[in-house]
Parts: C-alpha cells; structure tokens; sequence
C-alpha cells in the first residue's frame, strides 16, 4: 500500500539558522522570528514542494539539538501559539509538517538533568540519563558520570529503558501532534537510540494516526535494520548522497548505478522502502561547494528526482548556495535568508527544479516504479522506472561533449517530458539518439505523442 512519503517532494530547513536567531538562547520572551517562512510558501509551492522538514526548534541552549524543554518552541524562535499557527497555514497550502525528533540525548540545561545537578542522589531524576553514576566526576566538572552523545558531554544520553523518559518523551510527540498536527517526525542520531524505543513510538504515532512518518538519521550500516514493519518508516540514504556528488566528481556514472541496482534494481535490498533522498543538509558541505563542476548541477537534481525514493531539497540549495564547514563550525552550512534577496540571484536552478516536481507528480513511473539499469558508461547513465502501466526512461550525460548512444525498449515512442517534449520513435526495438553536453532527457514511453501538464 503508498504512503505520502512517496509522492513527497520535501524541503529542509535548519530553523535557528534560517530565522537568524543568536547563537546562544538568552532570550526573556518568545520573539516570532520563525514567523518569515510564511512568506516563503509561494515559493515552495512553485518548487512543488509538498513536505517540510523543520529542523530542532524546540527550547535549547544553543544549536537545538540541546534540548531544554520538549513541550516549549525555542523562545528564538516564537512559541506554541505562534508555530501552531503557522503549520495550520502550511496544512492550508497543501504542505504536511515534519519535524525532528532529538530523542537520544539532552543538553545539560534539560530541566530534570538541572534537577540532578541541584540535589544529586536524591534527585528522583538520576535514573533518567543513560549510566548516570556518582562513582567519579564527569569531564564538565560534575560530582557524577553519565553518558555523553559520541562523547560530546554537553549532550546528555537518555536512558530510554526509563519508562517515565519514554512516557515523557510520548507525551511531547502526543502535543506536537494535538498543537501542531505534525504529519512525522525526522529521528536524530537514530543509530544510537534503542530500537525498543522506536518500536514503542511507532505504536503510539500509528494509533492516533496510521499515516504518521517516522524517519530516521543513518548514516552507516543495513538500514533495513531501522526502516521495517516494527520501527521506523524510512532512512536518510547517504550511501546515494555520497554518489550523487562523487559520481559527477569523478566522471564515474558506475558508482551511483552500482548503489542504485543494489538498492531497488531487480533483487534490490530495499525495493520496499521508500528512502529519504537527498544533495545537502545541515551536518554536510552545500552542494555548490562539493560539486567540481557547476555545469552537472542540473544531471545532478534530474538525477535525485528520478530515482527511487523521496528528494528533498535543502534550504538555499535551488540557488547553488555555498558553504562549507570552518573550523569545526557548522554555522556556514545553516545560514540566514532571506527571500527577497535570494529572488535576485539566477533563478534558473528554481526552474529546472520546479519542472522536475512537476515531471515526477505526473508520472507515477517516477514514484512507484522499478529500477533498472539500461545503459552505464562513465560519463553517460540510461536507467528505466516502469510500473505495469508506464515506462520512463532517464538518460544523462555528464560529458562536455555531445554524446550519441542507443538502448533497447518496446516502446511505440518516447516523448522528452524534460525538453519540449521531443518525440523519439522506436527503431527496431531501440532508439538513436544525440545526448547535449551536460545535459539530461527524461522519455516516457506511449502509443503516441500526448499532451500534459
């Protein structure tokens, strides 16, 4: 049975960079900040887009992923009342709402971890954090141990064995959902967060609503190990973000079509996931600054809206945006915007992009479809999407020169839904055709030429 998921075109925000909101949270009151995404619906609709993914927003001491409190929006950014308000306008604009669920840890101003500092082993909150021990000091200088993310102490692991942690954390999913009407949520670190916990969440989200999209951040490993029946709904596939990029870097189509047979080609392991596709996100170098050469920025989006799984764009990324990480900092990969200056930049990328969304809803090929590699060269990639019904083929060259190549098919036409329509005709069960530099063709196959929108 479909899922949302897989006609989901998403965009990604990191929210405090995004709003301009200071680094560190001193804020005494909620200043609406976040309020300005709702001028940015009418582009993100021309984009296609259909699913925002929102970033940690709720109150932390300094980048989100710190949590104060689970039930209070960042002061930096507004509060309850005023992001309740603009979800309903998303939902009203056809939009669904994801957020991120920074479940694994805490920061040290977590109000039950200030309750452990203040009264030590007689606080009732010691057993809520993971290995929380007083045989030894921590190394931020506490008269206790406990287990810090991937040794980052600042942020302070969960122990989710705790039913009163779990039952907290159910309760804030229970609010978002009642407050906001979230449509998911995007799991932080879900690689460090036990499965019991995510098999729990999923029947708590599944009750109230059988839709609900759980997500999880992986980065290494069988993600079917996390994405299944009994936790969650899909992954974020690296392995793919990786060869976008580094297949076009190194002039090597071998290396996506490889990661893309394996994964849904005939025999794939994860046909029956719908995977979190993606170029850039806030924890990894912009895309303009990774790709050697500009001219494949284009091969590259045909690419990510065409093969299996859902794409999402982050933020900036539709005007080649660059940044890259600096000392350690993350700060130039999540950056301030605002629209009206971004509208003055080249809006070309914008175009291409909004034409892909469009590609992909109206041709169900694009989102149910199987995957099969047709033709696989270093610098050109033929690969067919076919349900029962519809047969697409995408065909890209990432050369500087014109490329000319054959593939078979049983197609009476082929029509380019990616450049004017351009009808190519079956020539003995295959077709000739010239591939321009740097350039892609999206062909669905038909009886005849036909007219759509």
């Amino acid at each position: 049975m479909s899922h949302w998921s897989q006609d989901a075109v998403f965009y990604h925000i990191y929210p405090l960079g995004f709003a301009g909101a200071p680094e560190y949270n001193t804020e005494p009151a909620p200043v609406p900040r976040l309020d300005k995404l709702s001028d940015w619906i009418p582009h993100l609709k021309e984009l296609g887009v259909n699913a925002l993914y929102l970033g940690p927003l709720f109150h932390s001491s300094r980048h989100g992923y710190d949590t104060r409190d689970y039930y209070q929006v960042d002061w930096r950014l507004g509060d309850n009342d005023s992001f309740a308000r603009l979800c309903d306008e998303l939902h009203q604009n056809g939009i669904r709402v994801i957020l991120d669920g920074v479940f694994n840890h805490v920061g040290r101003e977590f109000w039950a971890f200030r309750d452990v500092q203040e009264h030590g082993q007689s606080s009732p909150y010691c057993s809520w954090f993971h290995d929380l021990n007083f045989g030894g000091p921590s190394p931020m200088g506490d008269p206790f141990w406990y287990t810090g993310w991937q040794g980052h102490y600042e942020l302070v692991k969960l122990n989710l064995r705790n039913p009163a942690v779990v039952e907290h954390l159910l309760g804030a999913v229970g609010m978002w959902m009642d407050a906001f009407h979230i449509d998911g949520l995007r799991l932080d670190a879900a690689d460090c967060v036990d499965m019991d916990f995510f098999r729990t969440l999923r029947a708590f989200v599944k009750g109230r609503d059988p839709g609900f999209w759980l997500m999880g951040e992986i980065i290494h490993g069988d993600y079917a190990r996390w994405a299944n029946p009994d936790t969650l709904d899909s992954v974020t596939n690296y392995e793919c973000w990786k060869g976008l990029w580094s297949a076009h870097n190194s002039k090597n189509y071998f290396e996506i079509a490889h990661s893309l047979n394996r994964q849904f080609g005939p025999g794939g392991i994860y046909q029956s996931l719908c995977l979190y596709n993606f170029t850039e996100n806030h924890d990894v170098d912009r895309l303009a600054s990774t790709l050697s050469d500009p001219a494949h920025l284009n091969n590259l989006y045909s690419l990510l809206y065409t093969m299996p799984g859902a794409p999402s764009l982050y933020y900036g990324g539709e005007w080649a945006l660059e940044g890259k990480k600096q000392n350690g900092s993350d700060a130039p990969l999540r950056p301030c915007l605002e629209l009206s200056e971004m509208l003055e930049r080249d809006q070309s990328l914008c175009a291409h992009l909004a034409k892909l969304s469009a590609i992909r809803a109206a041709f169900p090929a694009l989102r149910y479809g199987g995957y099969e590699n047709v033709v696989i060269k270093n610098e050109q990639l033929v690969f067919r999407r076919a349900t029962g019904e519809q047969r697409v083929y995408v065909l890209l060259n990432l050369s500087h020169d014109a490329f000319s190549l054959e593939f078979p098919h049983s197609e009476p036409v082929l029509q380019d839904v990616l450049n004017g329509d351009a009808i190519y005709n079956n020539d003995g069960g295959r077709t000739w055709l010239t591939l321009p530099p740097c350039s892609a063709k999206i062909l669905v196959g038909a009886p005849d030429k036909f007219t759509w929108s």
